[in-house]
């Protein structure tokens, strides 16, 4: 599995259960594709939005948000990866 993740704008202020309504309802189109939520980040301002995934692939994720009717406008692959400790303070 890999991570990934799914960029979306909007024109105006969305409301964050609305769409995470609309992906529940979707959510035999995830299962369908292999593709499992993880988590979901919102802007302040809320016109953007960064969801990650893990899934097969890229192309999974964006067929199942296609059939699921969600907007994205990109979707890409990532490596977790994480900083080395400070070894400054020892």
């Amino acid at each position: 599995m890999a991570v990934i993740l799914v960029e979306r704008s909007f024109e105006e202020p969305v409301c964050f259960e609305e769409l995470q309504a609309r992906e529940d309802q979707a959510s035999g189109c995830l299962e369908a594709y292999g593709v499992t939520f993880i988590r979901t980040f919102l802007s302040t301002d809320a016109r953007r939005m960064v969801c990650l995934y893990d899934a097969p692939d890229a192309e999974a994720v964006r067929s199942a948000e296609r059939e699921a009717g969600m907007p994205f406008d990109r979707v890409w692959s990532a490596e977790h990866l994480t900083a080395p400790p400070d070894d400054a303070n020892s």
